[in-house]
């Protein structure tokens, strides 16, 4: 599962959890290598005017030329920062670009956030020097005349998960060509932010940490400034700077809400797409700041200079053995509020329309992504022991209630509460707080199962499909209908196109029409992605989640 694995920053045995023999694996890791390092080289500085003029687009910080394959033309590594976050930058708020009229490649994907070096990353190149974007759009029409086109695409900025802590770019999995290519009536842009202990890390209670005060939620400022830069340059390639639509799965729904809460964010982007992610996937301050405490310990720093003076590969290491899962947005006050859900059904996202939704069995990534049941329930019982010491004797006894009314294997009662506490219930709470106050939301439940053991339909399933990579699809043990995945993208992006993600028969692969409902407060409907049944249901008849034992975990969140 080499894509997989970046979804939530876990390693994945290939060999035990495909039941394939090591040669196989092998091959298959040869080939994702191959994959990604050709993505990789130096953009360079066009200096003797020999560039092709129609692959070019002109914007504020340099005209950038792409490359053309098939009826797609790619722009990678375009840097949307005016000096990157290295040096005496580091843990520094992302600096604005300045205008350029210089001419720069960009064929090559820039380098990743650093991270920790599990089966995939290890293969990514690292550096801090890491905010770029890249770019997909269609080829019907000259570039260089886009600038006149009136008729401006509706565009998809993509926010990469990875617990973030772990992912980039570069996944092939993230790779927009054939997703563009069956629609051209879009344009994609994925986004790079810094990750774990440099993109979300407490500085300012440490003495010399008044000057880091954005330190804890760097990663998604980073986010907010490449939105900035879409919004002053996608003209150019042809898109509509007044019709973005922000799309993330996992640590990728968790910055794409959590986006939507920040002030003055709304004027880069008014819909949302969140696959099993939601603000709930954030940490408060006093658990930013423990996990601050723990790692200058380990590391014998105390202070930001000593800090500074650590090598950024050795930071993420010792991080991730030290806190995994526990780096994440934090709610502080001042750029996201302390309680996301009372500003939700206050009104701050009214104004924002939501798609999002979650898998059947979330929890299982993890579960095979820790190597099984055995270290997964030894991580689960410890990170359930630490939840249930804030709550209430009445909160507790409902979850002990709750994991002994899951029936089958040992690790289904912990795998069904997590899934409850991280994305079950807060998904429905998003949707039920941006009902009352009067906002829209579209919410989905996807059931689609793979064939390996244990996996079910777990955490990241639905990606492979969705961007249209049936050669990914064997990380699952199976190929998925593809009538079903075609239709799957048709109404995600006539969300994008429209804001409402219902076609009609004409439009849909199956030539039946797909009513999807908005989700209120007394039906609650859901669209259900069945494989071969894509309909909507109430979500009582799924059973979602526990209303009355597991609902109220929203305000314990997933970090």
């Amino acid at each position: 599962m080499f894509t997989a694995i970046l979804f939530c920053g876990t390693t994945v045995d290939m060999a035990a959890t495909t039941n394939k023999n090591t040669n196989q694996t092998d091959n298959e890791m040869e080939k994702y290598k191959e994959i990604v390092r050709s993505w990789y080289g130096e953009n360079k500085k066009i200096t003797d005017g020999n560039y092709d003029k129609t692959l070019a687009v002109k914007c504020v910080n340099g005209t950038f030329v792409g490359k053309k394959a098939d009826n797609t033309i790619v722009f990678r590594g375009i840097p949307y920062v005016g000096q990157q976050p290295v040096g005496s930058l580091r843990w520094k708020a992302p600096v604005d670009i300045a205008p350029n009229d210089g001419v720069y490649e960009a064929y090559y994907n820039a380098k990743v956030a650093p991270q920790p070096e599990v089966e995939a990353s290890s293969i990514y190149y690292q550096d801090e020097d890491c905010l770029y974007l890249n770019i997909w759009k269609p080829a019907m029409t000259s570039v260089e005349n886009t600038m006149v086109n009136t008729n401006r695409q509706p565009v998809i900025v993509w926010i990469h998960g990875g617990a973030y802590a772990y992912g980039g770019t570069v996944d092939p999995l993230y790779d927009f060509h054939n997703f563009v290519e069956e629609n051209p009536d879009v344009i994609v842009v994925s986004v790079a932010y810094r990750l774990g202990v440099l993109g979300f890390f407490h500085l300012s209670h440490l003495p010399d940490g008044k000057d880091y005060p954005d330190a804890q939620n760097l990663g998604l400022l980073d986010q907010l400034q490449a939105l900035k830069w879409v919004h002053e340059n996608i003209a150019g390639f042809g898109g509509d700077p007044n019709n973005v639509t922000l799309m993330g799965e996992s640590a990728g729904g968790g910055s794409v809400t959590s986006l939507s809460l920040i002030k003055g964010a709304h004027q880069y982007f008014k819909k949302v797409i969140a696959l099993s992610g939601n603000p709930g996937l954030s940490t408060s301050t006093e658990a930013a700041i423990a996990c601050t405490n723990e790692l200058i310990e380990a590391l014998g720093c105390k202070t930001v200079a000593d800090l500074q003076k650590v090598d950024a590969q050795k930071l993420v290491g010792v991080a991730s053995e030290l806190l995994p899962l526990r780096l994440a947005p934090e709610r502080d006050g001042n750029l996201l509020p302390r309680n996301p859900w009372e500003a939700v059904a206050s009104g701050a996202v009214k104004d924002i329309t939501f798609l999002h939704g979650v898998n059947k069995d979330e929890m299982n990534f993890f579960l095979v992504g820790m190597g099984g049941p055995e270290p997964f329930n030894a991580w689960a019982a410890d990170r359930q022991a630490t939840k249930l010491s804030l709550m209430t004797d009445e909160e507790k006894a409902l979850t002990e209630s709750f994991c002994k009314d899951v029936k089958g294997e040992i690790y289904d009662p912990y795998c069904k509460w997590f899934s409850q506490l991280m994305f079950n219930a807060p998904c429905l709470r998003l949707a039920e707080n941006q009902a009352k106050a009067g906002g829209k939301s579209f919410t989905y439940y996807f059931t689609v199962e793979s064939a390996l053991p244990m996996l079910k339909s777990a955490h990241g399933m639905a990606l492979a499909p969705l961007f249209k990579h049936p050669e990914l699809d064997g990380d699952t043990g199976r190929a998925f209908d593809e009538t079903f995945s075609k239709t799957m993208r048709k109404m995600f992006v006539q969300f994008a196109k429209t804001g409402n993600p219902s076609i009609s028969a004409d439009k849909s692969p199956d030539g039946k029409a797909k009513e999807w409902p908005l989700y209120d407060q007394k039906d609650k409907q859901v669209m259900v992605f069945d494989e071969f049944n894509i309909h909507p249901e109430k979500e009582s008849q799924r059973k979602i989640v526990d209303w009355e034992k597991s609902y109220f975990l929203t305000k314990y969140y997933g970090f």
